[in-house]
């Protein structure tokens, strides 16, 4: 071939063109197929992100705090074998949405590029995904005062009432109508229905309703139009899973027993002993010459029955047993004195108007007609007696340390008894009437009196206990101007109606009531101090000043099968405990019932509360001027509706159920 012919020749340029072209050819390929696989490590890796934030608003819903975001969302994302990512949590306020919330997460991932680096690529490129999930209609605020009826007015003021619950929501699940004074709250919320004010003042950060906000367009005491919000919100009672409340209720309806109170073994004997100036032939050697005085020595004696003429002075010297099967009788202005001895008596006794002495040892009289006048006392030991005692016209009975056990107990016409610690086993009623007393030591307290009253304090009775386990299967019954002090215990059960119109303190402990607890009229405040003992109560409980309440209690829960109800001017201070204890405390919970009975805190009732007030059946009215206040502790009304007609009314978050709900609430959904 000629040089020009070669020089022409355009055979070789074609491969080199050919060549040239295919690295871009390939490089385009490498470049398509890496974006292909950053396309499905997206995919991949969103679904990843999705379920992290799902996780972490999952975990927030759960425990309130912020510091559970992004540990859980770590967690999920590398459990989903992704090591190498850059991760971004953060908690999102208004969004999406004023007054919502929202968690979002951030994935960033490194794609290493492979033949699209033969045009100069870098040798990875980041693949960034981003998840958000809303908690779906979440009050940030914990809500005090609840209604739980989802139609009609769930939350309601009216005339001159006011509800101030500023560091928490007011909630209904049905509407929530201010025709009172005003609401005043962090947040106030109606679920599922409207949001009504009328002339009065609606002070809130946000109010939220799922139908519709009404309001007179002269009245601007109602908050901004930027913070209402038109959305439906979950409400749901927080407690209605308690384990603590549902193990407490099967309590609803228990009692002790009392102990048999039978009567003693008399055997039956012949003798018959006359005290008097005629004496009879056993008791004669016992006199002291000519006078009216005999003293018994010790022994063992088997009796039919004993006499003594008034005005005789008889002494049984210790270290006795004496039995009587037909009765003591001990006439007018005699003085006896049956010494450190066990007695045991059937057929009745009768102290005679100066009253007797039994000094340390066994007591045991059997059923028949029991009576003491004038004064009476009786030492240390056990004392059993299987009839009613009754004590009036001003007697009085000692009775020292040990067990106690009557049939009943009767107190009247001003009158007193004291018992020294130890049990005591009342199988009848115990009634106190007008100006007299009774005050009990330390011990268990087993009383019954079933389908009747097991106490019933009348006028100005009065009927002071100690400490110990208490249990009464029968009313609690009290007029106007008595006084009742239970002392303290895990669990007073009480088989009845806890009806008071005088004056109560509560010992700490939890009070498991089958019927209702009722304050009526009041009038008679603490503290009060004992004639008799000089013991005073009522100055403080716990720690606690609860002077010039008539109704008190501190660290006490009151599980009921009835409602509360407070009128006739009743004062009443009832703080609940700060934490549980198992089968006594329960942690902020003042009061539960499941009842649907109406519940009337009115005319005149001034409440101090702390605790939460659980009644989801309930309707609630505080009414004719009642003030039911927190006195700077939490206070919480949970109940199927609420209707304040009256009065000051203050809500604030109780701890247990900031926990319940989070701060947050609601449901959790995917939005972005």
């Amino acid at each position: 071939m000629k040089f020009r012919n070669l020089f022409l020749s355009r055979d070789g340029s074609v491969s080199v063109v050919a060549a040239l072209s295919l690295i871009g050819v390939i490089g385009m390929a490498g470049l398509a197929v890496d974006l292909n696989r950053g396309y499905e490590r997206r995919i991949a890796t969103q679904r990843v992100a999705d379920m992290a934030a799902l996780a972490a608003a999952v975990a927030y819903k759960a425990d309130g705090s912020q510091a559970i975001l992004r540990p859980t969302a770590v967690d999920l994302v590398t459990a989903h074998g992704i090591t190498d990512a850059t991760i971004d949590v953060a908690l999102l306020a208004d969004t999406p949405e004023a007054g919502a919330k929202a968690v979002r997460v951030e994935l960033t991932t490194p794609l290493p590029l492979c033949l699209s680096r033969i045009l100069g690529a870098a040798a990875t490129m980041p693949v960034k995904v981003s998840a958000m999930a809303r908690l779906a209609g979440s009050a940030s605020a914990t809500p005090c005062i609840l209604g739980l009826a989802s139609s009609g007015n769930a939350v309601e003021t009216q005339g001159g009432a006011t509800i101030n619950a500023t560091d928490c929501s007011v909630v209904g699940a049905g509407s929530v109508n201010n025709g009172g004074s005003g609401i005043t709250a962090k947040e106030i919320v109606s679920g599922a229905a409207d949001i009504i004010n009328n002339y009065g003042t609606l002070s809130a950060d946000l109010l939220r309703y799922a139908g519709s906000f009404s309001n007179p367009s002269w009245n601007g005491n109602v908050p901004a139009a930027d913070k209402r919000i038109n959305q439906s919100t979950a409400i749901s009672d927080p407690l209605a899973n308690s384990m603590d409340l549902a193990t407490a209720r099967q309590l609803l309806g228990t009692f002790r027993t009392p102990r048999t109170i039978a009567n003693p073994v008399t055997p039956a004997c012949a003798d018959i002993w006359t005290f008097g100036n005629s004496p009879s032939a056993g008791v004669a050697p016992f006199r002291q010459g000519n006078s009216a005085k005999f003293t018994v020595p010790a022994g063992n004696y088997c009796l039919s029955r004993i006499t003594i003429d008034g005005g005789i002075t008889v002494t049984f010297q210790a270290g006795s047993t004496v039995t009587v099967a037909n009765g003591v009788s001990v006439g007018g202005g005699s003085t006896v004195n049956f010494g450190d001895n066990v007695w045991r008596i059937n057929g009745g006794f009768n102290s005679g108007s100066s009253g007797v002495t039994f000094g340390n040892g066994e007591v045991s009289i059997g059923a028949g007609t029991v009576s003491f006048a004038g004064t009476n006392r009786i030492g240390t030991g056990p004392v059993s007696i299987a009839a009613n005692i009754t004590l009036s016209g001003g007697t009085s009975l000692a009775v020292g340390a040990g067990s106690h056990g009557f049939k009943g107990i009767s107190v009247g016409g001003g009158s007193w008894m004291t018992l020294g610690d130890g049990d005591l086993d009342v199988a009848g009623q115990i009634r106190i009437d007008g100006d007299s007393t009774l005050i009990a030591g330390t011990g268990n307290y087993t009383l019954a009196n079933a389908g009747g009253d097991a106490i019933t304090l009348s006028g100005s009775g009065r009927f002071f206990m100690g400490d110990g386990l208490f249990s009464a299967n029968g009313n609690i019954v009290t007029a106007g101007g008595s006084r009742l002090v239970f002392g303290k215990t895990a669990n007073h059960l009480i088989n009845g109606n806890l009806s008071i119109a005088g004056s109560v303190l509560f010992g700490a402990g939890r009070y498991t009531v089958s019927g209702g607890l009722t304050n009526g009229t009041g009038g008679t405040t603490w503290p009060y101090t004992s004639p008799i003992t000089n013991q005073s109560w009522g100055q403080t409980l716990e720690g606690v000043s609860v002077s010039g309440y008539d109704m008190a209690g501190v660290n006490v829960s009151f599980i009921l099968g009835g409602t509360i109800n407070l009128a006739g001017g009743a004062k009443t201070k009832l703080i609940a405990p700060t934490s549980t204890v198992e089968g006594a405390a329960i942690a902020d919970i003042l009061v539960d019932s499941l009842t649907s009975q109406a519940t009337n805190w009115g005319a005149g009732a001034q409440n101090v509360f702390s605790g939460v007030v659980h009644l989801p059946n309930s309707a609630v009215t505080m009414s004719g001027g009642n003030n039911s206040l927190s006195a700077g502790q939490c206070f919480t009304l949970i109940a199927y509706r609420v209707t304040a007609s009256g009065g000051a009314n203050a809500g604030t978050a109780c701890k247990s159920i900031s926990d319940l709900v989070g701060g947050s609430g609601g449901d959790v959904e995917l939005v972005a």
